[in-house]
């Protein structure tokens, strides 16, 4: 293997090991939930005005969920990609 092969291959293991490693890195938290503490903090009376039609039955079904629109939205980007004349 090359060096550029170890480097590349080092570089990839810290920038998966760092965000998992470092206090504090690792509460990760969703855009729904600061969002709806800086509307509270603004404005205390607010109220919501949509509720969710479903709510999926553990954290796990949703990741799974959340993956699995992700893989779609990425098949549908790399077909597009694909399907598309190149110059």
């Amino acid at each position: 293997m090359n060096r550029l092969g170890v480097l590349a291959g080092g570089l990839v293991l810290l920038l998966l090991l760092v965000p998992i490693l470092a206090p504090g890195l690792g509460a990760w938290g969703g855009a729904d939930g600061a969002g709806m503490e800086a509307i509270t903090e603004e404005h205390p009376e607010y109220e919501s005005w949509v509720d969710p039609i479903w709510t999926p039955p553990s954290g796990e079904i949703e990741s799974v969920l959340f993956s699995l629109q992700a893989a779609i939205g990425g098949g549908v980007i790399g077909y597009y990609l694909n399907a598309t004349p190149q110059d």
